[in-house]
């Protein structure tokens, strides 16, 4: 396992010019290493927490990977200074954390050298990964929004690594996200990772929006699991809030006993309630929100006056953070104020710390805190309130002076990471300073019993889903995943940011146009059964009607008596039947073969078995009503077909409203002979037994009958009603409708998992190879024209 993360979890310091290095035991990727097998080799890629001369690099980056399995990565001071403080804390952390840069000095704009040296950044990262990598047997797991786009210059390199990825921040919704002018770069790099890693559901379904809303793309939920298809791989989301290490906390809260740290604080607080925040020195952890609500409480019940203390301890802010000093005299007014109003002698009711606490002495905090209180007002995770339940659980198996019932309270923002998976704590929206003022009196008023009760459930959920837990269940769903990696045959497209891996199955080929001409000239019966929209014609082009070349070169497949040539469309039979009148001989399968028409100079027949369409008075009204209310949708009324359509419309609301239209609609034909389904961006009803499939069959069977057997089947289609027909075609081997030894070519149109087992790029090809047949039956009638005049 290679884990990469901005950071190494290393403490490194320099005495006497030579470099001491050892584990930093509080960092997250050192713990999460026991949830892994014992028997698997972790090492490390990040970068160090002080600058490292370039002429002491190569050995320190020795010592690193012989004592510590750890790769440095080293940058120049510029380009460190413009990716971490500059594109990382100045354009994702304010993003990600909801902020939008309304003007230069409020976010600060966007600035593309900054967002050049995150992505130069990256690429030195997949450079040390790739110097320790086996790509077959390794996996790597990839670490929080500083390298979001690692996953493609890694997938370019191997397209078979196994690699996921875990956001440690929020993932903001999709009107925030929207606003980023490099959105798609980052969401197809993070799509290159086979398993993409989020604390929450609301984390998990922002990014699932992003993917729908911008490129498209919908996740399905099988057994439990959520998946993106992208290009034939499937991609998996993960929904885990990360835990704590119990042994760590347990070690500390062993160290803050023997220095009777504990007791110390006991004195000092002796006959106060105290309330304790902890936070980093941020403007979205809420700090002067939480001071705010403490002086509510206290304005409002005065009996807290002179007995409850909010110790507020904030840590250093972590980089060059935004608006930092405002929020610091911010803070610091409203202490001096609130300290003003409602201190006494003895008794300041905030006390606040803003220089550096041992995690010893946070743990002796955490011992007297009557109520933690989070009001961070967005935040990724926080794993405080884990560590207060814990310390409040005292130590496993201890017979120390705080051994008695066992309670805490928690006072938490609704916008962090950790509040949905703690149900006991009371939930409040910081925003709302009286609503938080009142929760902390309740807190702090509520009976020993209640809060014994809601600390051993919270304590139950800590304690089961701590870091181990965490790490095993991701590097499980990595390997589900990933199972059938080295099954499937995978190749790149794309440049730049644009690549990304298309894994099929290896039987799924590039149709070869020589091959097929040699097999054609072959056979004695041939059926050839092509799409129209998306095959024959593009999809975008404004002018549907076929090319003059496009008729020229199926009226000359049509002239080989040994072809039978149809066209099998959802179009209606009149624009069809107008746009192929210059070919005498095509046949025409429209409306998916509702209609059938063998030739041009022989009448429609009707395939389908039930000619009443009253249930069109049914179906039109209901379409009616959703197209009412759904901007940008459409009907399309066909003789034999409805079709609800909304591809214009609004991406989720579009999807929404089709499933209820589709519930709708399946509700009130339940006794009609019909058959609803949804497509893309679709909604059809039509009658039953009515598909491209069932048409083909026909077509192959009255071929029989008429004794020419089909020995060489060419179907060619693009989207998913052209499934059928693979599908069909596959059953018509097996019914025996076609000959023993016939050849089929089932090839799809774009290179994307399909029943076919043959692809073409696009409609320039499949007009190539469809040429490349019409000349080799102009040849053949050409040599049998000389033959007959030799005879």
């Amino acid at each position: 396992m290679i884990i990469v993360a901005n950071r190494l979890p290393l403490k490194a310091e320099k005495r006497n010019g030579s470099w001491s290095f050892s584990w930093d035991q509080d960092s997250l990727y050192l713990q999460l290493k026991d949830g892994l097998p014992e028997d698997m080799e972790i090492l490390y890629v990040g970068s160090l927490s002080v600058d490292v001369d370039s002429h002491e690099q190569d050995d320190v980056a020795q010592i690193l990977l012989d004592k510590f399995k750890c790769v440095p990565t080293f940058f120049p001071p510029d380009l460190q200074s413009k990716f971490y403080d500059g594109f990382c804390k100045r354009q994702l952390w304010p993003l990600f954390h909801y902020m939008l840069p309304f003007s230069a000095d409020h976010g600060g704009r966007f600035d593309r050298s900054l967002w050049e040296a995150y992505v130069a950044t990256n690429k030195l990262f997949f450079q040390k990964v790739i110097e320790v990598i086996n790509p077959d047997d390794d996996f790597v797991w990839i670490h929080d929004y500083h390298l979001m786009v690692l996953p493609t210059f890694l997938r370019r390199r191997f397209n078979r690594i196994r690699m996921g990825f875990f956001l440690h921040s929020p993932f903001p919704s999709s009107e925030i996200y929207r606003s980023l002018p490099v959105r798609e770069e980052i969401l197809k790099a993070l799509l290159n990772s086979d398993l993409i890693g989020f604390h929450t559901f609301d984390y998990a379904r922002h990014f699932l929006t992003c993917c729908s809303r911008m490129l498209g793309l919908e996740y399905q939920s099988k057994r439990g699991y959520i998946g993106l298809e992208y290009y034939g791989r499937t991609v998996g989301i993960k929904i885990m809030p990360v835990g704590i290490n119990m042994g760590r906390i347990q070690s500390v809260m062993r160290y803050s006993e023997e220095e009777g740290k504990v007791t110390e604080l006991r004195n000092r607080f002796e006959g106060k309630t105290v309330l304790l925040g902890i936070d980093d020195m941020d403007i979205f952890k809420g700090i002067n929100l939480k001071l705010l609500a403490m002086e509510q409480m206290l304005r409002q019940h005065s009996n807290w006056r002179g007995r409850a203390v909010l110790v507020q301890i904030v840590n250093p802010a972590r980089g060059k953070g935004i608006d930092v000093d405002e929020i610091r005299g911010e803070i610091e007014e409203s202490c001096r104020r609130i300290n003003e109003e409602f201190g006494k002698p003895g008794y300041q009711p905030i006390i606040y710390i803003d220089t550096p606490v041992s995690i010893n002495e946070i743990n002796a905090y955490y011992h007297i805190a009557e109520c933690v209180v989070v009001t961070a007002v967005r935040d990724g995770m926080n794993l405080t309130p884990y560590e207060y339940i814990v310390c409040r659980q005292g130590l496993l198996g201890s017979e120390s002076d705080f051994s008695g019932p066992k309670k805490s309270m928690l006072v938490a923002s609704e916008f962090i990471g950790c509040s949905p998976s703690l149900s006991g704590a009371i939930r409040v929206n910081p925003w709302n300073v009286e609503a938080t003022g009142e929760a902390l009196n309740e807190a702090l008023s509520m009976s020993d019993a209640e809060k014994q009760l809601r600390h051993e459930k919270h304590f139950r959920y800590v304690s089961t889903h701590d870091v181990a837990y965490w790490s095993r269940s991701f590097l499980q769903d990595l390997e589900r995943i990933c199972v059938d990696h080295f099954k499937k045959r995978c190749w790149g497209m794309g440049i730049s940011f644009g690549f990304r891996v298309v894994a099929l199955d290896p039987n799924f080929r590039k149709l070869s146009i020589p091959c097929i001409v040699s097999d054609y000239k072959r056979a004695k019966s041939r059926a050839i059964l092509l799409d129209y929209d998306g095959t024959l014609m593009p999809q975008n082009s404004i002018n549907k009607a076929p090319s003059q070349e496009v008729l020229n070169f199926l009226d000359a497949l049509c002239e080989d008596k040994k072809n039978s040539i149809f066209i099998v469309s959802g179009r209606g039979r009149e624009s069809l039947g107008k746009w192929f009148a210059p070919c005498k001989n095509i046949g025409i399968a429209a409306e998916h073969g509702y209609f059938l028409r063998w030739s041009g100079n022989e009448e429609w027949e009707t395939c389908g078995q039930n000619s009443d369409f009253g249930w069109m008075q049914i179906v039109e009204p209901v379409m009616k009503q959703y197209t009412e209310s759904t901007d940008g949708s459409s009907i399309e009324i066909k003789e034999s077909a409805l079709v609800w359509q909304y591809r214009d419309a609004d991406p989720g609301f579009g999807s929404l409203q089709a499933k209820e239209m589709l519930e709708h609609l399946e509700s009130v034909l339940a006794n009609e002979p019909v058959a609803v389904k949804s497509g893309h961006y679709i909604v059809e009803v039509k009658p039953q037994g009515v598909s491209k499939g069932s048409v083909s069959e026909k077509i192959f069977s009255s071929m029989a009958e008429k004794g020419k057997p089909v020995d060489f089947v060419l179907c060619i289609g693009d989207d998913r009603s052209d499934e059928d027909m693979f599908e069909a075609i596959g059953n018509a081997m097996s019914k025996r409708l076609l000959c023993d030894n016939a050849l089929v070519f089932a090839c799809t149109v774009g290179q994307k998992p399909s029943k076919a087992k043959y692809y073409l790029d696009d409609t320039t090809e499949v007009t190539s190879m469809l040429e490349s047949l019409a000349e080799a039956s102009e040849a053949s009638n050409f040599s049998m024209r000389e033959l007959d005049g030799a005879l």
